[in-house]
């Protein structure tokens, strides 16, 4: 059960993580039983694929097939529920009214429209001024979906990640996504194909395009989380949203820091005496004394060892950054080290 919700999760929220293979999609989501068949019969699913269907109770006898896990109610309507069995739960819930709305369970929040959108935009504008974010958005128990449209960007998502069927048969990557085909009409190259035709149509369009930092907020909002589960009650702050940690960070100019805009890069945060560097693409969080944070932060702000020798001891930041690269992550910008600095 639980691969099969870490699927369902991928799914909704359009992060990278299902292992994707030659052959179908990793996780289908069907609105329409009657076209369960359909599907099985394509190219859109193979072995290692996961189908969810309506009310499907698995069929074991099929050879070399994709699982197949039923569900009840809906997976696309804001207010309705999900259910996998007796087991598992999730409530999906727009994004305008999260905020006013009791948490009971693991929940799936859309934004679903544009006084959604405006909304999600006003709380990450918040974020990114006063280091304020959303309680709601940070909840353990809350993921925020289709991330790639609201900053995230398309890299991981696509019709080899995932793909969804309304009621009539028509597929996009999730509820209310551009259609790009129709089940039984198309093949899965042919999907791929619409899919990066659009992702390359969009790459200056969407919410990013006057907010190249989204990706990064999404980042922090997923750090910030990832510390309440862990069960840290204070209240969590991220460097650059809002301010820094460390006054020598903070005297680095606000046009040469180097992290106020790559999602890949770890982040800094702290909750009164406590400080911590959260890596996004391994999801590890490592907890660090005051001083040792201190050169944490100025290494990502300044880019490198070499900028950063102007606001901290050069020998210190090499030893910090050597004990982060000897765990296997960098504090170097990927644009600083790709421009040779």
């Amino acid at each position: 059960m639980a691969g099969i919700k870490r699927h369902l999760m991928l799914w909704g929220t359009g992060k990278p993580g299902a292992e994707l293979s030659a052959t179908g999609s990793a996780t289908v989501v069907l609105e329409n039983p009657d076209h369960l068949s359909t599907l099985l019969g394509s190219d859109l699913v193979g072995p290692h694929s996961v189908v969810f269907s309506p009310g499907h109770t698995p069929d074991a006898g099929i050879p070399d097939g994709p699982v197949v896990a039923g569900y009840e109610g809906s997976l696309s309507e804001p207010g309705l529920e999900c259910s996998l069995g007796t087991d598992f739960y999730l409530q999906i819930q727009n994004y305008g009214v999260s905020a006013y709305m009791s948490v009971v369970g693991p929940t799936l929040i859309r934004v679903a429209d544009d006084m959604d959108l405006d909304a999600y935009l006003a709380d990450a504008d918040q974020a990114r001024q006063a280091g304020t974010f959303p309680d709601f958005l940070t909840n353990p128990v809350i993921q925020l979906a289709d991330l790639p449209a609201l900053g995230a960007g398309p890299a991981g998502d696509g019709p080899r990640c995932r793909l969804y069927a309304d009621q009539d048969g028509v597929l996009s990557t999730t509820p209310g996504g551009a259609r790009l085909g129709v089940l039984g009409e198309d093949t899965l190259e042919q999907l791929d194909t619409r899919w990066l035709l659009d992702a390359a149509a969009d790459a200056d369009g969407g919410p990013a395009a006057e907010r190249p930092w989204l990706g990064r907020y999404l980042a922090a909002v997923s750090a910030v989380r990832d510390l309440r589960a862990r069960g840290l009650a204070a209240e969590v702050r991220v460097s650059g949203f809002g301010g820094r940690l460390n006054a020598a960070a903070a005297s680095v100019p606000a046009d040469a820091a180097a992290d106020t805009v790559d999602a890949r890069l770890p982040l800094l945060l702290w909750s009164g005496e406590d400080a911590f560097v959260h890596d996004p693409a391994s999801g590890r969080t490592f907890g660090l004394d005051p001083v040792a944070a201190g050169l944490a932060e100025v290494l990502l702000v300044a880019g490198s060892v070499e900028a950063g020798a102007s606001y901290a001891d050069r020998a210190a930041l090499e030893q910090v950054a050597g004990y982060f690269e000897d765990a296997g992550v960098t504090l170097r910008s990927a644009e600083l080290a790709t421009a040779g600095h």
